[in-house]
């Protein structure tokens, strides 16, 4: 007789058509679990489902109602995944850590106790000295927080997943940037060598320093890590802990330019001065020097990065990005809304 097919297990991922959220749903859809992914309206419910996710609709607030909608799915979750960001990031906490516990504790009454994976960002760390600096190592899950102003309140609430043992098990994790399809965090660099090989000199001016250590992640990879992690045998050497997610190697500057200069048909890409706010506002990713050390989530579950840097393949990174944006793709979209907060001082 033919044995019934196991169950499969559940992830709710929160901010589920961000630029982290749709690369863990997919991933997790691969691995072969049943996802169930919040967004905030209805109209991006498509996405989700073409990807073979539940879309579950509502905001995060103390006083929502979507979970309501969550059970009536399922009771348990095996797995939470929190993708979602806001500025200021303690108000967001607040709102969320009490959906979770809701979720938690509905979830434990009927027999699964969740592991939340809470997303943060390796700028918890802050920024180093660029490509060839004395004493240059890379961050490690060890290293002192030290964020930049705008991003402190991230900093300091995402450790605080540690605080609800009583209902769920937590990890923080802490992605580089990410590129790939629709949601390169690198799109505006594409836009901004389209636009300089159209000007008359087709030089491409940046106002950054060449050795600035450019550490990203194919967003496929990344998503893979965090089933790394949900999948891993042993629990207890996850719960309590942090991980960064990271490429095995990084570009600087200097090898992006180049790539850049190469692909567009620029005369020059060249560090200088320069007062466009577009291309200022591309200091976020372009400006900020950070290498950043993922061997403890490697040592642990065997997880490695396959995808080629941003540098080694922009030629197809480009093209994705492109049409994406040609189709007027979310995930594109939401990168631009993000480099329009950096520009309103709201985001990075």
């Amino acid at each position: 007789m033919a044995q019934p097919a196991p169950t499969p297990k559940t992830v709710f991922i929160t901010g589920a058509n961000g630029y982290i959220g749709s690369a863990v749903s997919r991933a997790f859809v691969r691995a072969g679990w049943q996802p169930y992914g919040l967004v905030r309206r209805p109209e991006a419910a498509g996405s989700l489902i073409a990807e073979e996710v539940i879309p579950i609709i509502g905001s995060i607030s103390k006083d929502a109602t979507f979970l309501d909608a969550l059970f009536e799915h399922t009771k348990t979750v095996d797995v939470v995944v929190s993708c979602t960001e806001d500025i200021p990031f303690g108000a967001h906490y607040e709102a969320l850590i009490s959906q979770l516990r809701k979720l938690a504790e509905t979830s434990n009454r009927n027999g699964v106790r969740p592991l939340v994976l809470f997303t943060s960002g390796c700028k918890d760390y802050g920024i180093m000295g660029v490509h060839g600096s004395p004493g240059l190592a890379p961050h490690t899950e060890e290293s002192p927080l030290q964020p930049i102003k705008i991003l402190i309140e991230r900093a300091e609430s995402s450790v605080r997943i540690f605080e609800h043992k009583g209902l769920f098990d937590a990890a923080v994790i802490r992605p580089t940037p990410v590129f790939g399809y629709d949601s390169s965090y690198y799109g505006l660099a594409f836009e901004l060598a389209t636009e300089a090989g159209r000007s008359k000199d087709g030089v491409l001016t940046l106002p950054f320093d060449f050795g600035t250590i450019v550490h990203g992640c194919h967003i496929d990879d990344c998503g893979e890590a965090y089933v790394a992690l949900a999948v891993h045998e042993d629990r207890d050497v996850v719960a309590g802990q942090s991980f960064n997610i990271s490429a095995s190697r990084y570009d600087t500057l200097a090898t992006i330019a180049k790539a850049l200069e190469v692909e567009y048909g620029l005369k020059g890409v060249v560090s200088g001065p320069c007062e466009d706010d577009r291309v200022l506002s591309a200091d976020v990713v372009l400006g900020y020097s950070q290498w950043v050390g993922s061997e403890k989530i490697r040592k642990l579950t065997g997880w490695s990065d396959k995808r080629m840097l941003l540098s080694e393949n922009l030629h197809v990174y480009r093209l994705a990005y492109e049409e994406a944006a040609k189709r007027g793709h979310q995930g594109v979209l939401r990168v631009k809304a993000r480099f329009d907060g950096v520009l309103a001082g709201s985001t990075i």
